[in-house]
Protein backbone atom coordinates (compact mmCIF):
# COMPACT_ATOMS: atom_id res chain seq x y z
CA UNK A 1 0.00 0.00 0.00
CA UNK A 2 1.30 3.46 -0.76
CA UNK A 3 0.23 6.65 1.01
CA UNK A 4 -2.39 7.40 -1.66
CA UNK A 5 -4.53 4.55 -0.30
CA UNK A 6 -4.79 6.29 3.08
CA UNK A 7 -7.23 8.77 1.52
CA UNK A 8 -9.51 6.14 0.01
CA UNK A 9 -12.89 5.16 1.47
CA UNK A 10 -11.67 1.54 1.83
CA UNK A 11 -8.76 2.58 4.04
CA UNK A 12 -11.02 4.90 6.03
CA UNK A 13 -13.40 1.97 6.71
CA UNK A 14 -10.48 -0.15 7.94
CA UNK A 15 -9.30 2.50 10.40
CA UNK A 16 -12.84 3.22 11.60
CA UNK A 17 -14.51 -0.21 11.63
CA UNK A 18 -11.51 -2.51 11.85
CA UNK A 19 -10.66 -5.69 10.00
CA UNK A 20 -10.85 -9.42 10.55
CA UNK A 21 -7.80 -11.67 10.87
CA UNK A 22 -7.04 -15.36 11.10
CA UNK A 23 -4.48 -17.28 13.10
CA UNK A 24 -1.76 -18.36 10.66
CA UNK A 25 -2.09 -22.10 11.04
CA UNK A 26 -2.08 -25.17 8.83
CA UNK A 27 -5.39 -26.08 10.50
CA UNK A 28 -6.97 -23.36 8.34
CA UNK A 29 -5.23 -24.39 5.12
CA UNK A 30 -5.26 -27.98 3.85
CA UNK A 31 -2.45 -27.33 1.34
CA UNK A 32 -0.06 -25.90 3.95
CA UNK A 33 1.94 -28.63 5.70
CA UNK A 34 3.75 -26.46 8.28
CA UNK A 35 2.12 -26.73 11.74
CA UNK A 36 2.68 -22.99 12.29
CA UNK A 37 3.45 -20.24 9.85
CA UNK A 38 5.98 -17.75 11.15
CA UNK A 39 8.39 -15.18 9.91
CA UNK A 40 11.89 -16.48 9.25
CA UNK A 41 14.60 -14.49 11.02
CA UNK A 42 11.89 -12.61 12.89
CA UNK A 43 14.31 -10.20 14.53
CA UNK A 44 15.42 -8.82 11.13
CA UNK A 45 13.72 -7.02 8.29
CA UNK A 46 14.52 -9.26 5.33
CA UNK A 47 13.33 -9.54 1.75
CA UNK A 48 11.73 -12.92 2.42
CA UNK A 49 7.98 -12.29 2.49
CA UNK A 50 6.90 -15.79 1.46
CA UNK A 51 5.41 -16.79 4.81
CA UNK A 52 3.61 -13.46 5.14
CA UNK A 53 2.29 -13.73 1.59
CA UNK A 54 1.11 -17.32 2.12
CA UNK A 55 -0.56 -16.39 5.42
CA UNK A 56 -2.35 -13.39 3.90
CA UNK A 57 -3.48 -15.60 1.01
CA UNK A 58 -4.98 -18.06 3.50
CA UNK A 59 -6.63 -15.12 5.30
CA UNK A 60 -8.28 -13.96 2.07
CA UNK A 61 -9.92 -17.40 1.77
CA UNK A 62 -11.69 -16.56 5.05
CA UNK A 63 -12.62 -13.01 3.94
CA UNK A 64 -9.99 -11.66 6.33
CA UNK A 65 -7.44 -8.97 5.70
CA UNK A 66 -4.63 -10.13 8.01
CA UNK A 67 -3.11 -13.20 9.61
CA UNK A 68 -1.55 -13.48 13.06
CA UNK A 69 1.60 -15.52 13.58
CA UNK A 70 1.78 -17.72 16.69
CA UNK A 71 4.66 -19.59 18.31
CA UNK A 72 4.87 -23.29 19.16
CA UNK A 73 3.05 -22.65 22.48
CA UNK A 74 0.13 -20.88 20.81
CA UNK A 75 1.20 -17.40 21.92
CA UNK A 76 0.30 -14.65 19.47
CA UNK A 77 3.34 -12.84 18.06
CA UNK A 78 2.53 -10.32 15.31
CA UNK A 79 0.51 -9.91 12.13
CA UNK A 80 1.90 -10.51 8.66
CA UNK A 81 2.44 -6.77 8.29
CA UNK A 82 2.61 -5.28 11.77
CA UNK A 83 2.84 -5.43 15.54
CA UNK A 84 -0.03 -6.28 17.87
CA UNK A 85 -1.57 -4.02 20.54
CA UNK A 86 -4.23 -5.04 23.03
CA UNK A 87 -6.14 -3.14 25.73
CA UNK A 88 -6.90 -4.59 29.15
CA UNK A 89 -7.26 -3.22 32.68
CA UNK A 90 -6.37 0.33 31.61
CA UNK A 91 -3.09 -0.65 29.93
CA UNK A 92 -1.81 -1.35 26.43
CA UNK A 93 -0.26 -4.78 25.99
CA UNK A 94 2.10 -5.87 23.23
CA UNK A 95 4.16 -9.03 22.69
CA UNK A 96 7.81 -8.72 23.77
CA UNK A 97 10.71 -8.38 21.34
CA UNK A 98 12.32 -11.63 22.36
CA UNK A 99 13.61 -12.66 18.96
CA UNK A 100 10.23 -13.96 17.78
CA UNK A 101 8.86 -10.71 16.32
CA UNK A 102 10.11 -7.90 14.17
CA UNK A 103 10.63 -4.88 16.47
CA UNK A 104 8.83 -2.50 14.14
CA UNK A 105 9.55 1.18 13.64
CA UNK A 106 5.96 2.13 14.52
CA UNK A 107 6.05 -0.11 17.59
CA UNK A 108 9.16 1.72 18.78
CA UNK A 109 7.50 5.07 18.08
CA UNK A 110 4.45 4.09 20.15
CA UNK A 111 6.53 2.73 23.03
CA UNK A 112 8.54 5.97 23.15
CA UNK A 113 5.39 8.11 22.94
CA UNK A 114 3.76 6.22 25.82
CA UNK A 115 6.95 6.43 27.88
CA UNK A 116 7.13 10.20 27.29
CA UNK A 117 3.55 10.45 28.58
CA UNK A 118 4.44 8.33 31.65
CA UNK A 119 2.09 5.55 30.58
CA UNK A 120 3.11 1.97 31.21
CA UNK A 121 3.00 -0.63 28.48
CA UNK A 122 2.78 -4.32 29.36
CA UNK A 123 5.22 -6.31 27.22
CA UNK A 124 4.58 -9.97 27.79
CA UNK A 125 3.73 -13.09 25.79
CA UNK A 126 0.19 -13.11 24.39
CA UNK A 127 -0.98 -16.40 25.83
CA UNK A 128 -4.45 -17.73 24.97
CA UNK A 129 -5.59 -16.59 28.43
CA UNK A 130 -4.40 -13.02 27.84
CA UNK A 131 -5.88 -12.89 24.35
CA UNK A 132 -9.27 -13.99 25.67
CA UNK A 133 -9.21 -11.24 28.32
CA UNK A 134 -8.37 -8.31 26.01
CA UNK A 135 -11.08 -5.71 25.41
CA UNK A 136 -9.71 -4.38 22.10
CA UNK A 137 -6.99 -5.31 19.62
CA UNK A 138 -5.20 -3.43 16.85
CA UNK A 139 -2.07 -3.73 14.79
CA UNK A 140 0.43 -1.08 13.74
CA UNK A 141 3.02 -0.47 11.09
CA UNK A 142 4.63 2.62 9.62
CA UNK A 143 2.31 2.70 6.58
CA UNK A 144 -1.16 2.09 8.03
CA UNK A 145 -0.32 3.40 11.53
CA UNK A 146 -3.14 1.77 13.60
CA UNK A 147 -5.85 -0.60 12.36
CA UNK A 148 -8.38 -2.08 14.84
CA UNK A 149 -9.15 -5.80 14.60
CA UNK A 150 -12.77 -6.78 15.26
CA UNK A 151 -12.70 -10.53 14.56
CA UNK A 152 -10.06 -13.24 14.91
CA UNK A 153 -10.76 -16.60 13.26
CA UNK A 154 -8.95 -19.40 15.09
CA UNK A 155 -8.90 -23.08 14.09
CA UNK A 156 -11.52 -23.96 16.74
CA UNK A 157 -13.30 -20.69 17.57
CA UNK A 158 -13.81 -17.05 16.66
CA UNK A 159 -13.00 -14.11 18.92
CA UNK A 160 -14.77 -10.74 18.69
CA UNK A 161 -13.42 -7.39 19.82
CA UNK A 162 -14.82 -3.86 19.86
CA UNK A 163 -13.25 -1.86 16.99
CA UNK A 164 -14.82 1.32 18.42
CA UNK A 165 -13.43 0.96 21.95
CA UNK A 166 -12.44 4.36 23.39
CA UNK A 167 -8.86 3.17 23.92
CA UNK A 168 -8.28 2.94 20.16
CA UNK A 169 -8.77 6.70 19.80
CA UNK A 170 -5.94 7.16 22.33
CA UNK A 171 -3.67 4.95 20.25
CA UNK A 172 -4.59 6.69 16.99
CA UNK A 173 -3.91 10.12 18.54
CA UNK A 174 -0.25 9.16 18.88
CA UNK A 175 0.04 9.94 15.15
CA UNK A 176 -1.45 13.42 15.14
Amino acid sequence: MDNREKSTPRFSRKTKNGISAIIASSDLSPWCKSPTLKRSLANYKTGNYLTSWLSKSIAENYNSQEAIFVDESGNWLETTTGNLWGWKDGYWWTPPTDGKILPGVMRSHLLNAFTNQHQQIREQPWTPELVNSLEAIAYSNSVVEIIPIHTIIQPTSTLKYNPHHRCLKQLQKMFL
